[in-house]
């Protein structure tokens, strides 16, 4: 994708640099009213903490050094909440509904950041987008917050349950995997003790799904019944999150049925498995204990946190579209076949390359970070695993690693949950030195593969 230079004074910044630029500015200024006395229920956060729950929250990943529910206030919560919201949504996206409420200008700079934050290749129908991602957004989290405050009723008091509500649904949808349960349900609890209710995990399943597909996606399958057609892109997202879920939920469910599903009832299988094969791909919250789940199981997740969500999503990874590119090329090589062909419509090498590229890029961030976190916690291999995949893809999901983080390792799981939400493409955009033209080819030569 072409991107072209906004100039502020002599700095010529890219949208890839504004983007990023405008996550560090929020974490910072998260950080800061975390590390307030007034976000703490007991001794204020230390600086790191303040630092690692800001990130967490920013970029929408749910790993937690403190419980949410009882170490925060409720002013600490309700930062966190806006963090994740904006984070979710993207700065860029919040910046432009204030712009809109303004009845204010749309500009040609805002519009390219628009475009590179939604993951668009053209400004056409930018706004317009946009307009109808906020208006989706705050229906589906409304809609969620209704129907979790109404099921907290029955075991809180009524404004109690509203907040917990909103807060849940506003979390879960944005992919954050935050919540306050460690305050009726002990630090680090999660929804574990929801691990058999339909209404919470059945809303929970639609939240994360509904925020995962990403909002170009609803708003194609909202134009479905007047267009009477899909593009290639929710076509491909929708089959292969499809495709992701159901196989996840199968393995997990085969896997675990005579292990940890085994004292629950039918029906409360069948939800475990099928939320545990959906949260993996950015949610964060799990009925399941984690750390109790057999090693194959717990690497099942790890390669659905890898996969991550779709893109222009409030999810991570290197997203269903790449995973989806990259089958079809090995499918297509295979058969010996020239062309990437996908719903029939043939793929371009530069989508192809920019699909490996992200991969090849994402693998060795995450081997670095696992090696160099190998060194700094006292761990096995395989939770460390867990921990920097989780982080990268912006998941949430812990085996118990992230409260007992060094300082150097919370460090390295910062950097993660950065690169994981910003894109490893966007990052390396964002600092690569200016293009120069290159005046001369090399002659082709040949390498032996395989």
């Amino acid at each position: 994708m072409k991107l072209a230079n906004i100039s502020f004074g002599r700095l010529r910044l890219t949208p890839p640099k504004i983007l990023s630029l405008g996550f560090i500015l929020l974490i910072a200024v998260g950080t800061i009213l975390l590390y307030l006395p007034a976000s703490s229920t007991g001794e204020r956060l230390s600086f790191i903490d303040a630092l690692f729950m800001a990130t967490s929250a920013t970029c929408v990943t749910g790993l937690a050094v403190v419980d949410t529910g009882t170490q925060l206030t409720v002013f600490g919560q309700v930062v966190l909440l806006v963090l994740f919201q904006f984070g979710g949504l993207g700065f860029v996206t919040m910046a432009t509904l204030i712009t809109l409420v303004l009845n204010k200008r749309i500009s040609l700079k805002d519009r390219l950041l628009l475009q590179e934050s939604m993951n668009q290749n053209s400004m056409q129908g930018i706004v317009k987008l946009i307009r109808r991602v906020l208006i989706y957004s705050l229906v589906i989290q409304l809609s969620g917050a209704a129907v979790f405050a109404a099921r907290f009723m029955m075991e809180m008091p009524a404004g109690k349950a509203v907040y917990y509500g909103f807060f849940h649904s506003v979390s879960i949808f944005n992919n954050a995997g935050f919540d306050l349960f460690g305050d009726l349900h002990g630090p680090f609890s999660g929804i574990t003790r929801f691990v058999e209710d339909p209404i919470v995990n059945i809303t929970s399943m639609l939240l994360i799904f509904l925020g995962g597909i990403g909002f170009i996606v609803l708003s194609d399958i909202i134009d479905f019944p007047k267009r009477k057609r899909l593009t290639l892109h929710s076509k491909v997202v929708l089959s292969t999150s499809a495709a992701l879920i159901l196989i996840g939920a199968l393995i997990f469910f085969w896997l675990e049925l005579n292990s940890t599903l085994k004292p629950l009832h039918a029906g409360g299988k069948i939800m475990a498995s099928f939320l545990q094969a959906i949260t993996p791909r950015s949610g964060g919250v799990t009925t399941i204990d984690i750390p109790l789940l057999r090693e194959s199981t717990q690497f099942l997740m790890i390669l659905l946190m890898f996969i991550g969500a779709a893109p222009g999503s409030t999810g991570g990874g290197i997203k269903v579209t790449t995973f989806a590119i990259l089958v079809s090329t090995a499918v297509a090589r295979l058969r010996k076949k020239e062309d990437i062909v996908m719903f029939r419509h043939r793929i371009s090498k530069d989508t192809v390359y920019r699909a490996i590229t992200m991969t090849l890029l994402s693998l060795m961030l995450i081997v670095i970070a696992t090696m160099l976190l190998s060194v700094t916690e006292s761990a096995d291999f395989l939770t460390v695993l867990f921990e920097a995949v989780s982080a990268f893809g912006t998941s949430g999901i812990t085996m118990g690693l992230t409260p007992e983080l060094t300082t150097a390792g919370k460090l390295l799981v910062i950097i993660l949950m950065f690169v994981g939400r910003t894109g490893p493409l966007t990052l390396a955009y964002a600092l690569k030195p200016k293009k120069s033209k290159e005046l001369y080819r090399y002659p082709e030569g040949n390498i032996t593969i395989g």
